[in-house]
C-alpha cells in the first residue's frame, strides 16, 4: 500500500516536472521593481513548477532594442515595458486564459492604453503602476535664497520667475531642468492650452503648443534653463536631467513618480519635496503613464505566460508590489482601499500623495494626457518634439521653422 502511494508521489512528481516551464522576461528597473518582481515570482514559481529567467536589462534596451527583437521574432516571453500601445500587435490577448471580468474591474482604466485604436476589447497586459509627471524642488536652495516657493495653483511662470530669483541669490547658472523627451515636455504644454489632438487625429501645433515652445526656448536663451540638458542631447535621444538635480546645478527637476526611490535613496546633502503641478490657462497638465508587464504572441508557452501575469495581477501582490517599491497602483480596487506605505520614508510617502493628486488634476483640467498615453504611435511623437525644439533653441531652425517640422513629422507619422 505504502509502496504504491510512494510510486504515485512519484509518478505525479514527474509529471509536474515534465509539463513544468521556463519562461523569459525582460525587465527594466527605476528602482528596485524587478528585484520585488522576482521575489513574487518565487510564490508562483513553488506553486505551478515552472520557472521565471529574469533579464534585467537597462531602460534604453527596453526602449530602442526590444521592438527589433520582437520583429526578428527573438522576442522574450514576457517583458517590462513603456511603449504601451505601440507594440500592440506583438502582445498576447490574456482574455482566453483569465477572468476578463475581474480584469475589467480592478484594472478598466488602463486596458485601453494596450489595446489597438478601435474595436479591441482584449486584455494585454498588467499596469504595474501608475506614474505621473511634476517638478521635484530643492528646498534648501529655496531656504537659502529667502525664496518663498509658490503655492498650489501657481503658474509655471509664477515657477520661472521664483527659480530666477533663486538663481541669481545662489549664483547658479540655472535653475530649472527637464527630462529630454516630449513625455515630460507635454505636462506644460498642456497647461498652456495645448491639446495635442483633435477628434482623436494628433494635431500638435496649435497656439497652445507654440506658447510654450516659445517659453520654452526662451528660458534657455536665458539661461534659466541649461546647456547640459536639451541642448546637449541629439535628435530623438532621451537624456535624464536628474544628474543636475542631485549634484546641485538647479533647483527644480521636471520629471516624474517614478525618481522617489532614487532620490530618496541618493539625495543626502539637501532637503527635497514633490510640488503639486504648475497650472495655466489651459490647466493643471500631467502626463499618467508607467509600465505594464505583458506576454508576447511568440511565446512557446502563452497559458504559461499569460498565468504568470495573471499571478501578479491580483490584489494582494498587486498590493505588495506597490507598497514595496514605491509606486502608484493602478488596480482600482486598492486606489480606493489605500495602501499601506509605513516601508517607504515620510519623504516619499509625502510625494506619492502630490504625484497622485497631480494625476487627478490632469484628468480633471487636461484630459488630453490620458489620451495621448493611451495613442498607439506616442514614442513616435516623444522623439519628434525634443529633435526639432532642440534645433530651435541651439539656432539651428527658427522656431516657425521646428513647429512646421514636427507638423510635417506628426502627419507622417499618422500616416504610415
Amino acid at each position: 500500500m505504502r509502496k504504491s502511494i510512494l510510486l504515485a508521489s512519484l509518478l505525479a512528481v514527474s509529471s509536474f516536472s515534465a509539463n513544468a516551464a521556463e519562461i523569459k522576461f525582460v525587465c527594466y528597473q527605476d528602482a528596485n521593481e524587478c528585484d520585488v518582481l522576482e521575489q513574487m515570482s518565487s510564490v508562483w514559481e513553488n506553486s505551478t513548477g515552472n520557472t521565471v529567467n529574469f533579464e534585467v536589462v537597462g531602460y534604453d534596451v527596453v526602449r530602442d532594442q526590444l521592438e527589433n527583437q520582437l520583429e526578428a521574432g527573438s522576442a522574450p516571453d514576457v517583458a517590462r515595458i513603456t511603449n504601451l500601445g505601440g507594440l500592440n500587435q506583438y502582445y498576447l490577448d490574456l482574455t482566453p486564459y483569465v477572468d476578463a471580468g475581474a480584469w475589467e474591474t480592478n484594472y478598466g482604466a488602463t486596458l485601453p492604453w494596450y489595446r489597438k485604436p478601435s474595436g479591441d476589447n482584449g486584455i494585454y497586459g498588467w499596469q504595474t503602476q501608475l506614474t505621473v509627471t511634476g517638478p521635484y524642488v530643492n528646498v534648501t536652495m529655496f531656504e537659502d535664497a529667502g525664496v518663498d516657493m509658490p503655492e498650489e495653483g501657481a503658474t509655471w511662470d509664477d515657477w520661472a520667475d521664483a527659480l530666477r530669483v533663486v538663481k541669481s541669490e545662489l549664483g547658479l547658472t540655472s535653475g530649472l531642468a527637464m527630462d529630454r523627451t516630449a513625455h515630460r515636455w507635454a505636462g506644460p504644454a498642456f497647461s498652456y492650452g495645448a491639446k495635442f489632438h483633435e477628434n482623436g487625429v494628433p494635431i500638435l501645433v496649435d497656439q497652445g503648443f507654440r506658447d510654450f515652445a516659445e517659453t520654452f526656448v526662451g528660458w534657455h536663451e536665458e539661461g534659466l534653463m541649461p546647456a547640459e540638458g536639451w541642448p546637449a542631447g541629439g535628435g530623438t535621444a532621451y537624456r535624464n536631467a536628474a544628474p543636475l538635480f542631485l549634484d546641485g546645478t538647479v533647483a527644480m527637476h521636471m520629471s516624474g513618480s517614478w525618481m522617489l526611490g532614487n532620490y530618496d535613496a541618493n539625495i543626502t546633502d539637501f532637503e527635497w519635496k514633490v510640488v503639486p503641478i504648475p497650472c495655466g490657462t489651459g490647466g493643471c497638465g500631467a502626463m499618467p503613464g508607467g509600465s505594464g508587464v505583458v506576454a508576447f504572441n511568440s511565446s512557446k508557452h502563452p497559458e504559461v505566460a499569460a498565468s504568470y501575469i495573471d499571478f501578479l495581477s491580483q490584489a494582494g501582490r498587486a498590493g505588495y508590489f506597490a507598497a514595496n517599491t514605491g509606486n502608484i497602483t493602478a488596480h482600482q480596487g486598492l486606489q480606493k482601499a489605500g495602501i499601506d506605505y509605513s516601508g517607504v520614508s515620510q519623504r516619499v510617502s509625502e510625494g506619492l500623495s502630490t504625484f497622485a493628486a497631480n494625476a487627478g488634476k490632469a484628468a480633471e483640467s487636461t484630459p488630453q494626457a490620458y489620451w495621448f498615453q493611451g495613442y498607439n504611435k506616442n514614442f513616435a511623437i516623444y522623439g519628434i518634439v525634443p529633435d526639432y525644439i532642440t534645433k530651435a533653441i541651439t539656432g539651428e531652425m527658427s522656431l516657425d521653422e521646428a513647429l512646421a517640422a514636427i507638423d510635417a513629422d506628426v502627419a507622417a507619422k499618422i500616416a504610415e
